[in-house]
């Protein structure tokens, strides 16, 4: 493996991550500040945009690290990468469903959650790229031994 090929693939990896981390504090927004206006208005923090935030937190605390050559290096943190696409995507169904077909008639805030649906589906494919990449990554990369001793590299 050549230095140059290296660069390319740390390149490719951080700015996927850089997207990532960048859409997820995007999503964090968008659905804090409904949660900030539930908490002005007096009413309980519904579940639902709890989740969201936690999923949006635990994916730009990912992509962060992610940046880091040390942490992509992980032989599972393709593995991760699956699981937020999959949380991703639950969150995806969950507010989908609820403002898809929704007709916004000039109400900013369902056009809003219109758009911040379009950015976690977007999010959400980022995700599924990052761990399809980085299972290729660990599989062309991974450390080969033996299959009697486990000790020799082949």
């Amino acid at each position: 493996m050549r230095l140059g090929d290296v660069s390319k693939s740390y390149l490719a990896f951080f700015t996927l991550h850089f997207f990532q981390f960048i859409l997820a504090v995007t999503v964090c927004g968008l659905y804090g500040y409904e949660l900030d206006r539930a908490r002005k208005a007096g009413k309980y923090a519904d579940g639902k945009w709890v989740y969201a935030e936690v999923v949006g937190g635990l994916s730009a605390l990912t992509a962060l690290l992610l940046c880091i050559p040390y942490f992509l290096r992980f032989a599972l943190a393709w593995v991760w990468n699956l699981i937020l696409f999959i949380l991703w995507i639950a969150l995806f169904g969950l507010f989908g469903k609820m403002y898809i077909n929704e007709n916004a008639e000039g109400n900013a805030d369902i056009q809003r959650m219109k758009n911040a649906v379009w950015v976690v589906f977007v999010n959400a494919l980022l995700w599924l790229v990052s761990s399809i990449a980085g299972f290729v990554y660990w599989w062309r990369h991974k450390e080969r031994v033996t299959r009697f001793t486990g000790r020799a590299k082949v």
